[in-house]
């Protein structure tokens, strides 16, 4: 991965973290990486454990970001949430999924679409 395409995606995350505090989420972990896979953010949303995926683009020329979490990143991402829950011993806990895609045009505000419990 080029050290723009990492900047870029970090910046996206950063935007994602201040984000979801701004919601009154409290942010568990960053980049929790299990075999050749990572969750990009595990955060608390009240009493619900939250493994959140960033998506950031700065065009539409490939669609809009969150459309890059293809059905087999969903199984992946699955995956690796089922591996952090069990290597941290958690049971009894409500867990979901959620997916923040950002869009960040150059001279522009960068837009977030949260979804929340994407699959």
């Amino acid at each position: 991965m080029s050290r723009y395409k990492k900047s870029f995606g970090d910046k996206g995350e950063d935007l994602a973290v201040n984000y979801l505090k701004n919601l009154g989420y409290e942010i568990v972990t960053r980049n929790y990486r299990f075999g050749h896979g990572e969750i990009d953010i595990v955060a608390k949303d009240k009493d619900t454990l939250v493994f959140v995926e960033v998506k950031t683009r700065e065009n539409f020329n490939f669609g809009p970001p969150e459309l890059a979490v293809t059905k087999r990143k969903q199984h992946q991402i699955k995956k690796i949430s089922e591996a952090y829950i069990h290597e941290n011993n958690i049971s009894g806990t409500e867990c979901r999924i959620d997916v923040i895609a950002i869009l960040m045009e150059k001279n522009k505000k960068p837009e977030i679409n949260h979804i929340v419990n994407a699959f």
